[in-house]
């Protein structure tokens, strides 16, 4: 539903006194919901594929399949096979002294959920983290991208479809309605966007001290060591780096390859692409950037760079930069100075940078001076070099010998660090998040305790003695 400022507010009030009058969700009504929210996406894939090809005006409908649809459907049924043993909770150590007493950590829903989703996933990177919410308990508030206006309009259907109006609510605005939400005593933010938006998120949902949870992106790298096959490193950074045009949060921003091998994984980049898009015009295969602002800005960083001495090479066979529907080819960019504004944005688009280095210290230290990136990818088959490579770099998550693939592990937590974000999503971790882990202790009626008990005598002073020494 288009919603107001006031509409919203009332909406997200009626759900925060239902909250207080009872915040308890049984384990069959969480099942029922997270069934019946997958059943409405599966109901709608040949909508979802079509609205999201119009939004992006040519959006491969094999990778809204594969990148959207299935990692949704992959992460309710994960939550709906192991949600009974996570509402288990955990047992813990009870120290000696306070035995036969027990102690737990059990879950409990937080209250009310806002969800604060991007363009380039819209179907995965709203419904991922409310399928979270829902195991948990929660109610939610989806307030999904202006920029994919068809995607969003069908989100509403779908969850009203699915889900009672009590238990979870879409509303339709731009960013003033995003500020007016942010600021709101919700009990837990989830924001997937760039880090400059992520600051303001966090900033408006610190007045009413809400947790947030922070899926942001920034720079990130991939790293091949000079021992491993090249052309095999090609072609996997450049599935990673060309799904949906690089508008990826994880997409390799940047590959580091040895010095005298840059000219080799050029010819192999060049070659996998070819491989992968024979063609680019009219490519079902290959998706159009979402919007001309954003097409816009990746043509001016390809012009700056330029400007200031990198080399551009386009990887299509006619040397054109786009081809219609906002069909922006392949790129590489060499020779960058980091006076370039490519070398300090995210590039979110098919353009990815190649960077030399000496020695593999070298490439750790370029790594670690700047801004700590969502993720992180390193090729190389020595088991003892990839534990010390990934020690002395710091990343939200990384991936040995491909890329991307670290977001569609339901048992891996999934999050960012610094710059790229803060808290984790998916599977358990995801469940978690979005929980009050409550600390519970248990007494018995045999209460070991009692010797903290006055009045103190000699008993106390030797227990005392035995137990603090």
């Amino acid at each position: 539903m288009q919603a107001t400022e006031k509409s919203a507010t009332a909406s997200f009030e009626k759900m925060r006194d239902l909250v207080r009058l009872d915040n308890t969700t049984s384990l069959s009504d969480r099942i029922k919901y997270l069934k019946a929210l997958r059943k409405a996406v599966m109901d709608n894939i040949g909508a979802l594929k079509q609205a999201l090809d119009e939004d992006f005006d040519g959006r491969s409908p094999h990778e809204t399949q594969v990148a959207d649809i299935m990692p949704t459907i992959t992460t309710i049924d994960y939550s709906i096979k192991n949600l009974r043993k996570w509402l288990k909770g955990e047992k813990k150590p009870t120290e000696i002294q306070f035995l036969p007493a027990k102690n737990r950590v059990e879950f409990h829903p937080k209250g009310v959920i806002l969800i604060i989703s991007p363009w380039n996933y819209p179907i995965s990177l709203s419904l991922l983290p409310m399928a979270s919410a829902i195991a948990a308990g929660n109610r939610v508030i989806l307030k999904p991208s202006e920029c994919t206006p068809k995607t969003s309009e069908l989100m509403v259907q779908i969850v009203k479809s699915a889900l009672p109006a009590d238990r979870a609510m879409v509303f339709l605005g731009g960013p003033e309605l995003s500020a007016k939400l942010t600021s709101l005593d919700f009990d837990h933010i989830v924001f997937t966007g760039s880090t400059r938006v992520g600051r303001m998120v966090m900033q408006s949902a610190a007045n009413n001290l809400t947790p947030v949870t922070l899926e942001l992106g920034g720079k990130s790298p991939a790293i091949v060591h000079e021992e491993y096959d090249l052309e095999l490193a090609a072609s996997r950074i450049a599935r990673g780096k060309l799904i949906n045009a690089g508008q990826t949060c994880v997409a390799p921003d940047y590959v580091m390859i040895p010095a005298n091998k840059i000219d080799n994984f050029v010819a192999f980049f060049k070659k996998s692409v070819h491989r992968f898009y024979p063609e680019f015009a009219g490519n079902g295969d290959y998706s159009s950037i979402v919007s001309q602002p954003q097409f816009e800005r990746l043509i001016a960083l390809l012009d700056d760079a330029q400007k200031k001495g990198a080399k551009i090479i386009p990887l299509d066979e006619k040397n054109q930069r786009s081809s219609g529907n906002r069909c922006l080819h392949p790129h590489l960019v060499l020779d960058i100075s980091d006076d370039m504004k490519i070398a300090e944005e995210e590039i979110f688009g098919p353009i990815l940078i190649v960077v030399p280095y000496k020695n593999i210290d070298e490439a750790s230290a370029y790594i670690n001076q700047r801004p700590h990136p969502l993720s992180l990818y390193y090729f190389d088959d020595n088991p003892a070099r990839v534990q010390d490579f990934l020690s002395k770099t710091i990343s939200g998550g990384a991936v040995v010998n491909d890329t991307i693939l670290q977001f569609v592990q339901e048992a891996l937590p999934f999050g960012g660090v610094g710059n790229s974000g803060m808290g984790v999503c998916h599977g358990y971790e995801g469940f978690r998040e979005l929980s009050h882990a409550k600390s519970v202790f248990y007494q018995s009626k045999i209460n070991g305790g009692f010797i903290i008990y006055p009045p103190y005598g000699k008993l106390f002073e030797r227990i005392m003695g035995f137990l603090v020494r």
